[in-house]
């Protein structure tokens, strides 16, 4: 969506939340970094016991590591800790 103010393109930010693949908002970079970890697996893996025991750790780890985050990301603002009790708070503002 697109508005010109005197001749200058003003974008109005997105019209709906970020999502690839199912994978919604903050939680890009959680996948973004458990792919990564599925990679250095795999090189770890591949050097120590051999290929296919890289690729099967590899398969582990970024399988694992999606489901968790599909799992957090069902729960939403539900996952969030919240304090019980009251809370008195004194002296807010100096005097």
């Amino acid at each position: 969506m697109e508005i010109n103010y005197v001749g200058y393109p003003v974008f109005k930010g997105l019209q709906k939340p970020l999502e690839f693949m199912g994978i919604r908002g903050r939680f890009l970079t959680f996948a973004a970094g458990a792919i990564g970890c599925s990679f250095v697996g795999f090189i770890a893996f591949s050097i120590i016991m051999g290929k296919l025991a890289g690729f099967i750790a590899m398969l582990v780890i970024a399988i694992t590591s999606l489901i968790t985050i599909y799992v957090k990301q069902r729960s939403g603002l539900h996952a969030k800790k919240r304090q019980k009790g009251i809370f008195v708070y004194k002296c807010l503002y100096s005097h």
